[in-house]
Formats: C-alpha cells, sequence, structure tokens
C-alpha cells in the first residue's frame, strides 16, 4: 500500500473526502517526525511506538575494493511494534 492508496482507504472508512483523509494523514506523519526530531518517543498502545536512538561511527568495507571506510556516527528512527499489531499480523 503507498500513501494514495492509504488515503483513498482513509477516506472510505471514515466517510470523509480524500482531502480532509490527506490533511490528516499529513498531519499525524509531520507531528509524529516533530515529536522525534525532538527526541521524544511516539506511542500508539497496541500499534507500536517509534523512538529516535544514536548509531556510534563505525569502521566499514567498501565492498567493491574491499578498502576500510569511515562510517559516521548519526541517529536512526526505531520502530517496535505494538502487541495488537503484532497478533492481527500473525
Amino acid at each position: 500500500m503507498n500513501k494514495t492508496e492509504l488515503i483513498d482507504a482513509m477516506a472510505a472508512d471514515a466517510g470523509i473526502t480524500k482531502a480532509a483523509a490527506k490533511k490528516a494523514l499529513e498531519s499525524f506523519l509531520g507531528n509524529v517526525e516533530g515529536s522525534l526530531k525532538k527526541g521524544n518517543r511516539v506511542s500508539l498502545v497496541g500499534f507500536g511506538s517509534w523512538s529516535v536512538s544514536q548509531r556510534n561511527a563505525r569502521e566499514g568495507r567498501n565492498p567493491s575494493t574491499g578498502k576500510t571506510i569511515h562510517i559516521p556516527a548519526k541517529k536512526v528512527v526505531k520502530f517496535k511494534a505494538g502487541s495488537d499489531l503484532s497478533d492481527a499480523v500473525n
């Protein structure tokens, strides 16, 4: 499912226009992104939670040349599925 298909499904399920569904989805995504940028965790009980972790710098290898390269430290977003979502998939 891509973003357009999700918007169509949300509009049909909620009985709203596609424009309203798009606005709601973009608001949700923007608020999740904003919260994660601040370093906060976003949790939807039963669905899952997003958090930000720091990945340390490390040495890696270029697969084509075999040369050692430096991989810088960075922040990464992690998602952990909630029990309801996990149960629904299994």
